[in-house]
């Protein structure tokens, strides 16, 4: 099955909240990132996205790896994505100042029990939430 390589972020707020987006045209609320340009590398990938689609100018030192993952694409039928993934817990006014830009459509700021009330692309539902509910980010 073909692949689609990408760069998504656990964000936080500082009350432990991770934020979702859902893109134009889609239902699956997911990590914001995209795929990368030309020669860039994953952190540099996750620090222009998250420009490009929030407005948080974020220097790409600041986030943590969480590692790489694998799983069916949610917009992409027949796809698979393979996602560098990286986690970052943001001030109050940087997460007060996340604004849908580029294709973000709609952004929610939710806990483990409001997002598992979403449609969640595959990725998000069985690597980012389950790190969550883990406690790899702060409660």
């Amino acid at each position: 099955m073909p692949t689609i390589e990408i760069c998504a972020a656990l964000l936080l707020d500082p009350a432990g909240r991770m934020l979702l987006v859902r893109k134009q045209g889609t239902e699956a609320f997911m990590q914001p990132g995209g795929k990368p340009e030309a020669g860039e590398r994953p952190r540099q990938t996750i620090s222009r996205e998250l420009d490009e689609e929030l407005g948080l100018a974020l220097t790409p030192e600041r986030f943590e790896d969480l590692g790489t993952f694998e799983e069916q694409a949610a917009n992409e039928p027949g796809y698979r994505v393979v996602g560098h993934a990286f986690r970052l817990v943001l001030t109050v006014a940087e997460a007060a100042s996340a604004k849908i830009a580029a294709e973000i459509v709609e952004a929610r700021w939710v806990n483990v029990p409001e997002a598992l009330e979403l449609p969640l692309a595959p990725l998000t539902r069985h690597y980012f939430v389950p790190l969550v509910v883990a406690g790899q980010p702060p409660a």
